[in-house]
């Protein structure tokens, strides 16, 4: 039998999606491209912002007019399973530590049984197979949950507090994905900063260890936040500082307003991102810096606002994931007095002409530069898409494919999502 999946949300969701797949094509089924023509459908489902949630509550109803099973996986099943079932009769819902039981949820569906298999018990996803989307790129869960509890966050009422997987767990894992030819490492989780927290150790010392290997590769770091990286700050910049490792931070920020933040229970003001962004980058001038901003938070003032406008201008970030504020159901931010959509759409209209033009600058920044790229992307009319030691995104044109190697180029413009390149 033949069965369409559709992904939404974080890099750990993608993985989820490989584990998945995996599962489902060693019990016999095959994946297709083509929704049409498939027995069966599995989504994988996001609940950070409400307008991903309604997309995805709009596919499973569009899925649902093929009348057959749809298996919803992920954290709108877990803490919203209610308003997942109300959307069709013939749902089976599995949850992000349930994916071992996925081929359990689709031969129960298929025979007319439509079960839920929602449950907080972990699973140790490290081992699991799973099927790369991106041949060239390994996810690597470290860690389920985080130790925030953010108002506004719903993706923790779905994967809960932090539990980290084994330091030897995971050099295992990268072990063998760089024997199988792989050439990107991505670490994600909820919050990379708190890694190995629960059992002594902490995220520099992980990298340490999966940094050692004689293979050509680069290990991307995923999204940290700065409530606990002044721990160990010093230490995790000298494991940057290894050639496996992409120059590459994402540092969630969220605003520039110390009231707001406090309000958002983030644990931290927006001084303390400051100084740990200006430590980074004194250390490695060519730093890639990501940060999350939402604008409209509940108890944000226009004078708030201006607070993350200065702190933008003044740190300039090469990356900003600008979020207009959503309120979910049973956070505690939900709760709170909204404010007008018409304000939270301005706000984030000045907001977002101030990023383009950051953005550019900084990119334009790289022209002229020459070096290396790992080509990780497959583009349109004969582009590929690499990344230098920075991170940087770097298109270039070829005949010959690229896809997988390490290839010399230089910058000879900037986009402000991008960089265009030319091969040496």
């Amino acid at each position: 039998m033949k069965f369409y999946l559709e992904w939404y949300g974080c890099t750990a969701n993608k993985n989820d999606a490989e584990i998945a797949v995996s599962l489902l094509e060693k019990a016999g089924f095959t994946r297709i491209f083509d929704e049409n023509n498939a027995d069966f459908f599995v989504i994988f489902t996001c609940i950070v912002k409400g307008p991903t949630e309604e997309k995805i509550r709009y596919r499973i109803k569009k899925l649902s007019e093929y009348d057959k099973p749809v298996i919803v996986v992920g954290c709108m099943p877990k803490t919203y399973p209610e308003r997942v079932r109300q959307l069709y009769d013939k749902i089976s819902l599995v949850g992000p530590f349930d994916i071992d039981k996925i081929v359990d949820a689709v031969k129960n569906a298929i025979n007319g049984k439509y079960v839920d298999f929602i449950s907080s018990e972990r699973m140790n996803k490290i081992n699991v197979p799973h099927v790369r989307f991106n041949p060239v790129v390994e996810i690597v869960q470290i860690s389920s949950g985080c130790l925030l509890d953010c108002t506004y966050c719903a993706t923790k009422l779905s994967r809960g507090n932090l539990v980290s997987y084994s330091i030897e767990d995971i050099v295992k894992r990268v072990r063998n994905s760089l024997i199988d030819g792989v050439r990107e490492i991505w670490i994600t989780s909820q919050d990379n900063s708190v890694y190995g927290f629960d059992f002594g150790k902490d995220l520099a010392d992980l990298i340490n260890k999966i940094s050692v290997f004689d293979e050509r590769y680069f290990i991307r770091n995923g999204m940290m936040n700065p409530t606990f990286l002044g721990r160990y700050i010093d230490k995790l910049i000298e494991a940057y500082k290894n050639d496996h490792v992409f120059k590459f931070l994402h540092l969630c920020v969220q605003s520039g307003s110390d009231k707001v933040l406090c309000d958002m229970k983030r644990g931290y003001q927006a001084a303390d991102f400051i100084r740990q962004v200006k430590t980074f980058r004194e250390s490695i001038p060519e730093l890639t810096l990501s940060t999350d901003i939402i604008v409209g938070y509940p108890t944000e003032t226009e004078s708030d606002f201006e607070e993350t406008v200065k702190l933008i201008e003044r740190i300039k970030p090469d990356i900003i994931n600008l979020s207009k504020f959503w309120p979910r159901p049973l956070t505690e931010a939900y709760k709170l007095p909204q404010l007008p959509r018409k304000i939270i759409d301005e706000r984030a209209r000045v907001l977002h002409e101030i990023i383009n033009e950051i953005k550019i600058r900084r990119n334009e920044k790289w022209i002229g530069w020459s070096g290396e790229i790992i080509v990780d992307e497959i583009g349109k009319n004969g582009t590929y898409m690499g990344r230098n030691s920075a991170y940087k995104p770097v298109v270039v044109k070829s005949d010959e494919n690229l896809f997988g190697k390490f290839v010399e180029v230089e910058v000879v413009e900037a986009k402000s999502n991008y960089l265009i390149g030319q091969l040496v």
